[in-house]
């Protein structure tokens, strides 16, 4: 993959680098989901409920988008405010332990999230982006915005 701009390294999580996880650590960070979220899940069962039908982490579009539909060229993506940076000037300078490891992979995902922007707008793709937040306050506001797009989608309007 070309990045425009030089790609963030992020170091290694590991005990040689100067990073320890205790046992109970390692077993909540295993609980992490990287698909089949709880926003994700509400948003699809609210998108499914207004006739909307889609494919889900679709393997052969870049970034493996949460939500994609392919005949309307959109692409849903449903990210967590932590991992994704949300209000990340701010957020940056309250994480107090592992900084070395936690700024650089965060800013790295920020700037993954950017490219697969960029990919996806190449390929003639319409790119939403949700905080988890935004879905658990107000699931139906986004929605409507897709189903808002869809309708006026040209040469496929409904």
């Amino acid at each position: 993959m070309e990045y425009k701009e030089d790609k963030i390294k992020v170091p290694r999580f590991e005990e040689e680098a100067g990073f320890y996880t205790t046992k109970k650590r390692s077993r909540i960070m295993s609980k992490i989901r990287a698909k089949d979220t709880k926003p994700e899940m509400r948003f699809r069962r609210a998108l499914w409920a207004r006739g909307i039908r889609y494919r889900v982490n679709a393997k052969r579009l870049p970034g493996k988008p949460d939500v994609s539909i392919l005949k309307y060229k959109l692409a849903v993506f449903i990210d967590g405010e932590f991992w994704h940076g949300y209000d990340w000037d701010v957020k940056r300078e309250t994480i107090k332990s592992n900084r070395g490891f936690w700024i650089p992979k965060i800013e790295r995902n920020i700037q993954k999230d950017q490219e697969v922007n960029r990919q996806l707008q190449e390929m003639g793709f319409t790119v939403f982006r949700f905080w988890a937040g935004e879905i658990k306050n107000d699931v139906n506001t986004c929605v409507n915005d897709v189903v808002g797009y869809i309708k006026s989608y040209p040469y496929l309007a409904r």
